[in-house]
């Protein structure tokens, strides 16, 4: 099993299998000859575009009863956009030909490598990979169920490697999950239920501290109302809680609008955390915890995502329309630094807006394709150069080239890996669950791809918000975005009748959750943060020694050289101690300024008070934020409703500055 691939290509590595999530269907191929036939295709629109030119109707309905949100009249739209996808790449025989991105079945126990090395835990399986001591600091905060995960997916590589015959050592699972410092006979290390008790003290460690998670899942289970979503306890957790109390009650989601459930965070002390906040050192961490724990809530539920090898895909290098997002930002950040969003996307984006968002059938109705096809060459050419004659490009022209420039992403926007993954979600027995696995999907996403999305989704509200007079309603909408979503430019897969319905229902019901919740699903769980806070201290301690002995030289020289013992002034003493903290700005000409800490001070009122004092400040106040720096995590910008006594108990070490925040 190969741990590196070839620089110079594009990889696209998928680790989940369509066919793994598509529903079975009587009457109908089985899944080797699906797989087989499925390399006669070409990308994308699976096996649709033939019905769309040859059959005037649309596939036979069939309820599902967890697809009972979109009805069959709803799904017309839909099959209306994949009708118009179809004609308006019709007519490019001179078009340079789209490769094929052929999605393979890993070999046996690769799936399991891949998904360790992703994890940080590589060292697992290769001592050379990382740092062991990094390893245990990240199982060290592992929940029960994240444990169970890790241990499986180590069984499984264990297994295969004993087929192979390799001399490849992977350590016991028991060893694993053993406390730093534990010793054990060698008969104490064969008992299972040792090995059971290894793992529940290492995870109940991991909750113990003033770190902790909260209260236990069942506790929470039994208290928490349908529509609250619990943040501080593991979601993977809280659905073994469900699993095992569950009386069989099935949830059907519905089908108008104001009928999905309300739900909403618990707001927390110390504040809300979203993607972006956080440093990219400790959004590293983030991503192994969220990787580890979505495969958690999967396994709970008992749903496996099958892997797919790693691909390689030509893709354009310049551009606009058919070039990778991390491209494409490379190549707008050269213009416009700190852009996180394709400029061409949101240039149309704001001209749609700037033209009116009251525009009958918005998103729904087609602009005329060739004008549509001229009007992106116009762009290619002359879009940097300032030169493109915006005011005369029409609502509805402007609209598909928005899904155009989604539709050719030669990367889908919700990436190879995950794709999968997320119309996966609806396999989760509650509307809480599935909510949740879109939320840790979301942070598994690259930066590029969920700033995207996240600027594509507030549009989309935006556009709901005028459906009194566009008639776009949130299901209308995410039924004509859904083809344009999943649907990507670079990989076919050849599927029934009744699964391609099935799969329609059910990414047009993806898109609808990832409209509706979205201001729920770029946040950071506590409970994740909290592993990371925890990781953190415990990188920390293996430090310990060596700076502790590094301090007390600097101290003996720093009082050789001092000829008197001099008093700290008073801006220096310790402020915390007394009550008070100091608040650093010093890209502000009032550098520093100390703020007494009383129960109710707010990371706004923070904000306030120093706006007040500096009248020289020129930024607009929501471009300005508090940073919570060092102690348990590296930075992070803090939510203007944190309460900063809480924080500071949490982090009693962090130091606190005001910024401004890159956009």
């Amino acid at each position: 099993m190969s741990h590196q691939q070839d620089a110079k290509g594009v990889i696209l590595t998928g680790y989940f299998s369509n066919s793994e999530v598509l529903p079975p269907a009587s009457g109908v191929k089985s899944a080797e000859e699906i797989e087989s036939s499925s390399l006669s295709r070409r990308t994308g629109h699976y096996s649709v575009q033939n019905r769309a030119k040859n059959v005037p109707g649309k596939p036979p309905y069939h309820r599902c009863n967890s697809q009972d949100s979109l009805d069959e009249l709803a799904m017309d739209d839909y099959w209306t956009e994949v009708k118009n996808i179809t004609l308006s790449g019709e007519g490019e025989g001179d078009a340079e030909p789209q490769e094929e991105v052929q999605l393979k079945v890993p070999d046996e126990g690769e799936q399991e490598e891949a998904w360790l090395m992703e994890a940080g835990l590589a060292t697992l399986f290769d001592e050379s990979a990382s740092d062991p001591e990094e390893m245990m600091g990240l199982l060290s905060t592992l929940t029960r169920t994240q444990a169970a995960t890790v241990e499986k997916r180590v069984e499984k590589l264990q297994q295969t490697l004993r087929k192979r015959n390799k001399q490849h050592q992977v350590p016991d699972v028991r060893d694993i999950f053993k406390l730093p410092g534990t010793p054990e006979s060698k008969d104490e290390a064969k008992s299972p239920e040792r090995s059971e008790n290894r793992i529940k003290d290492i995870t109940t460690d991991g909750q113990a501290t003033g770190l902790g998670n909260g209260a236990g899942p069942a506790e929470q289970r039994v208290s928490e109302p349908e529509t609250d979503i619990n943040l501080e306890v593991s979601f993977s957790d809280q659905a073994l809680s469900y699993k095992e109390g569950s009386k069989g009650s099935g949830e059907a989601l519905t089908d108008a609008d104001d009928k999905l459930p309300n739900f909403k965070l618990r707001r927390d002390k110390t504040g809300l955390t979203k993607a972006g906040d956080l440093s990219p050192q400790d959004m590293k961490k983030v991503h192994r915890l969220v990787l580890i724990e979505m495969t958690a809530l999967f396994d709970t539920a008992g749903i496996d995502l099958k892997a797919h090898k790693a691909v390689k895909l030509k893709v354009k290098e310049s551009g606009l329309f058919g070039v990778p997002l991390a491209t494409l930002l490379e190549q707008d950040q050269r213009r416009q630094p700190g852009t996180k969003v394709p400029i061409i996307l949101q240039r149309l984006i704001s001209h749609i807006e700037e033209e009116g968002l009251d525009t009958e059938g918005l998103l729904r109705i087609p602009g005329a394709a060739t004008r549509v096809k001229a009007v992106c060459v116009e762009l290619e050419g002359k879009f940097y150069e300032g030169l493109f004659p915006w005011e005369s490009l029409k609502q509805h022209d402007a609209a598909s080239l928005l899904k155009l420039f989604i539709r050719e992403l030669p990367h889908p926007l919700l990436t190879v890996e995950y794709l999968s993954a997320f119309i996966a979600v609806l396999k989760l027995p509650t509307k809480k669950q599935q909510l949740q696995a879109l939320n840790l999907l979301v942070l598994l996403l690259p930066e590029s791809s969920r700033d995207t999305l996240k600027a594509l989704m507030e549009f989309f509200q935006r556009v709901i918000d005028h459906k009194e007079q566009n008639k776009m309603t949130l299901n209308n909408v995410a039924v004509v975005m859904a083809p344009n979503i999943f649907m990507f430019k670079g990989f076919r897969n050849k599927i029934s009748e009744q699964q391609e319905f099935s799969l329609a229902t059910e990414t047009a019901n993806i898109v609808r959750l990832l409209i509706r919740y979205q201001n729920l699903l770029w946040t950071i769980p506590k409970f994740i943060m909290n592993q990371v806070r925890k990781q953190n201290t415990e990188n920390q301690k293996k430090m310990s020694k060596d700076r502790a002995m590094m301090k007390l030289l600097k101290k003996m020289a720093y009082e050789r050289e001092k000829p008197e013992k001099q008093e700290k002034p008073l801006s220096e003493v310790d402020s915390s101690s007394q009550g008070f903290i100091r608040v650093q700005a010093p890209q502000f000409s009032k550098v520093s300024m100390a703020v007494q800490l009383t129960e109710e001070l707010q990371a706004s009122d923070v904000l306030s008070r120093f706006l007040s004092q500096d009248s020289s400040v020129s930024v607009k106040r929501e471009d300005l934020c508090l940073y919570e720096i060092g102690g348990n995590i590296q930075e992070r910008c803090l939510d203007e409703e944190t309460y900063m006594k809480d924080l500071l108990e949490l982090n009693p070490s962090a130091e606190w500055f005001i910024k401004c925040i890159q956009r």
